[in-house]
């Protein structure tokens, strides 16, 4: 069949013409200062590049997504594409990465990952089981703390007296009392600014194994507690932060920690083989990839056994056992250094 003027195949259907795929494009062309806030996201290239690379994005993609995330788009495929195969790629990671595949019409993404596909809806991008689709696991428990949040309790409760297809531009708290994912990433009430680059509001890369502030830290800060002044008083929003932050710190020091143990071994030749080929390799990863992350998401998010029993605990535990496993690995081939 002939393509659209975006490149795309399109299909008869009962009278209508529909695109076989549908991509960005179908939704730029009303709505292009959107599309480049997206582009601007780690919800774009940065996403794909998690789990594959460069692969498929074009020089001129990584090299923009580059200028707003140095390091997380110009990078090799995961080595779990290989380790794991294909079909747990294409059934598993990529469901949620696809939000930043890149496009044979040129763009990036699709926003039906967020809106749907018949309805676009601002209703259903605004649910929080929306963006637990893919915020949601071991390592990024975003709906599991959430839920057990004030707010998300709140949200359970009180759902149905809310207004959640309000125009983002007219949104009050008289519509959302109680804040969703969107609230607080996104959504531009009581006259804030909206955006699709939740960067934006965003100011540590928690999803890091040692966690740094990111470029735009205070201004990230900054536009986080605006909207949270919307519902909440000065002193608590500097106090959930202050005390978040020291979690922050902290989870670093025990990352660390860790790390240092790791590289030791490796660094003495007592570690040897390609990554994930050894019990310490995915040790480390869970003290971090799990562990780590969901104690610095729990502190910001409210989620308090997320901290503690999901985040500080298993991180202690897995460092005492990293260190006998590193002692027997000394013991067993020599005490090296």
């Amino acid at each position: 069949m002939p393509p659209t003027s975006h490149g795309q195949e399109r299909n008869e259907h009962h009278g209508f013409v529909i695109a076989k795929h549908l991509t960005a494009a179908n939704c730029r062309g009303c709505h292009e200062p959107i599309y480049q806030e997206f582009l601007r996201s780690r919800h774009a290239a940065v996403s794909w590049a998690a789990v594959y690379g460069e692969r498929g994005l074009s020089p001129d993609q990584v090299a923009f997504a580059e200028q707003y995330h140095p390091g997380y788009a110009k990078r090799p495929p995961h080595p779990f594409t290989t380790l794991e195969g294909t079909s747990a790629m294409t059934s598993g990671c990529e469901q949620c990465h696809t939000i930043g595949k890149p496009n044979a019409d040129g763009t990036i993404g699709t926003c039906t990952a967020c809106h749907t596909r018949h309805t676009s809806s601002v209703a259903v991008a605004r649910e929080p089981r929306t963006c637990g689709q893919c915020h949601m696991g071991p390592d990024h428990s975003q709906i599991e703390i959430y839920e057990e949040s004030k707010h998300g309790v709140l949200f359970n409760a009180q759902s149905v007296l809310l207004n959640l297809a309000k125009s983002p531009k007219q949104l009050t708290t008289h519509d959302m009392w109680i804040p969703t994912c969107a609230t607080c990433h996104m959504s531009g009430i009581n006259g804030n600014k909206v955006t699709h680059d939740p960067s934006e509001r965003l100011s540590f890369y928690l999803a890091d194994a040692i966690t740094r502030k990111r470029p735009n830290y205070i201004y990230a800060q900054a536009n986080m507690k605006q909207i949270c002044t919307q519902c909440h008083t000065k002193p608590i929003i500097d106090r959930v932060y202050q005390q978040a932050e020291q979690v922050v710190e902290v989870t670093n020091q025990r990352i660390a920690e860790a790390k240092a143990i790791v590289d030791g071994l490796r660094a003495d030749g007592f570690l040897k083989g390609a990554p994930f080929t050894s019990r310490i390799d995915f040790l480390y990863f869970d003290l971090w990839h799990y562990d780590g992350r969901t104690s610095k998401h729990g502190a910001f998010m409210g989620g308090a056994d997320f901290v503690q029993w999901h985040g500080n605990y298993p991180m202690l535990a897995k460092t005492v056992e990293l260190k006998a496993l590193a002692e027997s690995l000394r013991g067993k081939h020599g005490n090296g250094k």
